[in-house]
């Protein structure tokens, strides 16, 4: 082990210059949102309605958007990747274990516009046909973010049941249990922080996404209540504002967009950090 004394001073100098760069942003972002709160008062940033014609700019439908879409997201994909992960780990016959994992792999290295473009001119058709409107929905993009996230998660489950399974395979084994009941009755109990962690993970990857929902989800600021109903997130919020050239209540909602997700982030990131330091699941 090298302690921190022994690593050479560019490299502990290139590490507080970066750690100073990060910290700066992040400051910049915080304090410019608790600025543009305290100085728009009367632009109601919290309101229900988005008309900066009307000088309104309510930022809870973009709020609503992002969180139903994340959690909507983070369901469908769960489950995905949960039931990936037990075909890996033996549930499913080892040429399909073979096929999924090279598939999920591959799924990694694919840009979010691949998704996205594929969805306009497959998904979006099929919902349209199915269901009637524009195709552009909730439920466009929230298949699309789930799709999206199921490599990552599925990945990372499958890291902490293989390490579990490897422990505790001989005291399965010397109990005579089948490789499925140790699965189901061992392993899969014994990795709950880790599947949990997994579910931060999708979740942080759904809220973050800018590009699925600007291309799938009609970008309407409405609280959509069904999932054929289109909906704006605070992420493509901001992508779809800077581009008019923004300014005024306009530019101070968006810094306060800013800071609302970087609060979010925050709050998940550091619940990831207390699950995996905590011991390990009994």
């Amino acid at each position: 082990m090298f302690s921190s004394s022994s690593s050479p001073p560019w490299l502990r100098t290139v590490s507080l210059g970066v750690g100073a760069i990060l910290a700066s942003v992040f400051a910049f972002i915080l304090f410019s949102a608790l600025a543009a709160l305290l100085r728009g008062v009367e632009w109601e940033f919290f309101g229900a309605v988005w008309s900066p014609r009307e000088e309104k700019f309510g930022l809870l439908p973009m709020i609503y958007g992002s969180l139903i879409l994340s959690f909507s997201a983070l369901a469908l994909g769960w489950v995905l990747s949960l039931g990936c992960c037990c075909t890996l780990r033996g549930l499913g016959p080892r040429w399909l274990a073979k096929i999924l994992l090279t598939s999920l792999r591959f799924m990694t290295a694919i840009p979010t516009v691949v998704y996205g473009f594929a969805a306009v001119f497959l998904l979006v058709p099929v919902i349209r046909s199915a269901f009637g409107g524009s195709g552009f929905s909730w439920l466009a993009a929230a298949v699309m973010l789930a799709l999206q996230g199921v490599p990552a998660m599925t990945l990372t489950m499958d890291g902490a049941l293989q390490s579990i399974e490897e422990q505790t395979s001989l005291t399965a084994a010397a109990l005579g249990l089948t490789p499925v009941q140790h699965l189901t009755w061992v392993v899969l109990p014994a990795s709950k922080k880790w599947l949990l962690s997994s579910a931060l993970l999708g979740y942080g990857r759904a809220l973050g996404d800018t590009l699925l929902p600007i291309m799938l989800a009609g970008n309407a600021p409405q609280f959509a209540a069904s999932p054929l109903e289109s909906l704006r997130t605070l992420t493509a919020h901001i992508g779809l504002t800077l581009s008019t050239g923004a300014g005024g209540g306009e530019r101070s909602s968006l810094l306060l967009a800013g800071g609302l997700l970087l609060v979010n982030s925050m709050i998940v990131s550091l619940t990831a950090r207390a699950l995996a330091g905590r011991g390990p699941a009994a």
